[in-house]
C-alpha cells in the first residue's frame, strides 16, 4: 500500500510598488510537497497445510506456498525428518521419499519420470503412490495433505 499526503501552498507575496507603498498580493505557487511512505505491498500468498505421518503414527503439521515443493515444506519449516532431502532435491537420492494415500496420489498433477522412478526402486518400503518429495510441486487444491513418511531412508547415492 502507498500512502500518500499531499500539501499546496500559496504564498501571500509582500511587493514594493514604485511609490513606496506596501502592498500584498495572493500568487498562487505551484509548489507541492509530497510526502509518501512506502509499505512493501505483499501479495498474499496461498498457503498450503501439509501434514506429514510418521511411521510411528507422529504428525507434524506444515505449510508451504503454492509453487513449493515437499521438500521446501520440509526445509522452510524445520520439521525434523532425519536424514531428509540428503541432495537437496537434485534427484540424486531417494531419502525424500514419501508414500500418499491411493486418492491423493491420482491427484497429483504429474506423473513420477523415468529418473524419480530409478531413485525410488531404491527407496525402503517402497509402494504403488511412492513419490519423492522433491518433485510433487504444491498446489491449493493440496491444502491438507497427508503424507506417509517412511520409517527408514536409504540413500541412493551411497549404493
Amino acid at each position: 500500500m502507498l500512502v500518500a499526503n499531499t500539501i499546496r501552498n500559496t504564498a501571500r507575496l509582500a511587493l514594493r510598488n514604485g511609490t513606496g507603498y506596501l502592498w500584498q498580493r495572493s500568487a498562487p505557487t505551484n509548489l507541492t510537497r509530497t510526502f509518501s511512505l512506502g509499505i512493501a505491498v505483499r501479495q498474499q500468498q496461498d498457503v498450503v497445510s501439509v501434514t506429514f505421518v510418521r511411521a510411528n503414527g507422529d504428525k507434524i503439521k506444515a505449510s508451504g506456498k503454492v509453487g513449493d515443493s515437499l521438500l521446501d515444506v520440509v526445509v522452510n519449516n524445520n520439521v525434523d525428518l532425519d536424514g531428509f532431502g540428503a541432495c537437496e532435491g537434485t534427484l540424486t537420492c531417494s531419502t525424500c521419499h514419501l508414500i500418499f494415500k491411493t486418492n491423493d496420489y491420482e491427484k497429483l498433477p504429474d506423473k513420477p519420470g523415468d529418473e524419480e522412478l530409478d531413485m525410488l526402486d531404491l527407496a525402503y518400503e517402497l509402494t504403488d503412490t511412492s513419490r519423492l518429495g522433491c518433485q510433487i510441486t504444491l498446489s491449493k487444491d493440496m491444502d491438507g495433505l497427508e503424507v506417509h513418511v517412511p520409517a527408514t531412508i536409504n540413500d541412493a547415492r551411497a549404493a
